[in-house]
């Protein structure tokens, strides 16, 4: 039987998922990760080219790592994190008690539906949500439209590498050792689905496809990690 979620059903699984797992997240992010996800996480961000006091939009937040990771780089701007797994959020909150003054603020919502205006953020960024959502085309118009003109749209997501050794030595880790590793950590189904959703998951190319049919120009990607994490750049054009 397949671990992954009729897409009638996807959201709701997803959410009770990641509401399941949200106490042990960071710690199994590091572990299968060998602590390098925090580093694609700073690369994501310095490629938001963020302005000084920008606005900016972390999307599927999670415990706000890639928020933090945006106040590495612009220390001045504003985050709102945004992500409808609640419990996830509260880990991300819990990690602000030391930062009393921090420029991160959480909100519920659904990155389908966004719940701002037009044109309020100086960039978009999201981390391993792309294969989350049932609509990868929404989700990207929804950010280009609540992007400013000339802001960016950035998304860090795993990927199969490219060269078959790696593809399959990557299939083997992801595959096996990973969701055994979850479920002694943390819940084994939730790390059987990840490997699941990535080999069902669009390539880097076709992802750029889709950030262009959702009117995102000039996109780009880089591959890291030997090409099991991509992250991909748009922008929203100034005639938008």
């Amino acid at each position: 039987m397949s671990v992954l979620p009729d897409p009638s059903n996807k959201a709701s699984y997803v959410r009770g998922m990641f509401g399941r797992i949200s106490g042990r997240y960071d710690l199994m992010n590091r572990l299968m990760t060998f602590g390098q996800d925090q580093n694609w996480r700073r690369f994501a961000a310095r490629q938001a080219r963020v302005p000084a006091h920008g606005r900016v939009l972390d999307l599927a937040t999670g415990t706000g790592d890639l928020a933090l990771a945006v106040l590495e780089v612009q220390p001045s701007a504003t985050v709102i994190g945004v992500d409808f797994a609640l419990p996830m959020m509260q880990v991300g909150q819990a990690k602000l008690r030391s930062r009393p003054a921090s420029p991160i603020h959480f909100a519920g919502g659904d990155a389908l539906q966004l719940p701002f205006e037009d044109e309020t953020f100086d960039a978009c960024l999201s981390a391993f949500m792309m294969r989350n959502v049932v609509d990868v085309t929404q989700a990207f118009r929804e950010q280009r439209r609540v992007v400013r003109p000339g802001g960016r749209v950035v998304c860090l997501e795993v990927t199969q590498p490219a060269t078959p050794l790696f593809r399959d030595l990557f299939a083997i880790y992801f595959g096996r050792l990973v969701p055994a590793i979850g479920g002694l950590v943390s819940e084994g189904d939730a790390y059987a689905y990840l490997p699941a959703s990535v080999q069902n998951f669009l390539t880097p190319p076709e992802l750029a496809d889709v950030m262009r049919e959702a009117g995102l120009h000039d996109v780009a990607y880089y591959r890291l990690a030997l090409g099991t994490v991509t992250v991909h750049v748009g922008t929203k054009a100034n005639n938008q």
